[in-house]
């Protein structure tokens, strides 16, 4: 009896923090359409407000739902686009 009195709020604690968070997953899941991060870097590609501005080296659009950010790379233009619960990256050639 003495062993389980200090243990039980051990084990409450435990509890509770083992079940923060909920079911959930973090980060960015796989994409249920293989084709989607294509269509959004293609309209990335067409999209007037995602052209590089004149000397910048950061810059940013939105694409649909996404919203981008672009950096001058050695490779390129390295890009992330990203929503709630989704996000994508690719590098472009100028």
């Amino acid at each position: 009896m003495r062993l389980a009195t200090p243990l039980a709020p051990v084990a409450v604690l435990a509890m509770l923090l083992g079940g923060c968070g909920g079911g959930g997953t973090a980060g960015t899941s796989p994409a249920k359409d293989p084709a989607a991060p294509a269509a959004v870097r293609a309209e990335w590609e067409h999209e007037p407000d995602c052209r590089r501005p004149p000397g910048a080296s950061r810059w940013g659009c939105s694409v649909g739902d996404y919203r981008c950010q672009s950096v001058v790379s050695d490779r390129g233009w390295s890009t992330s686009c990203s929503k709630p619960g989704r996000s994508i990256s690719f590098t472009v050639r100028p």
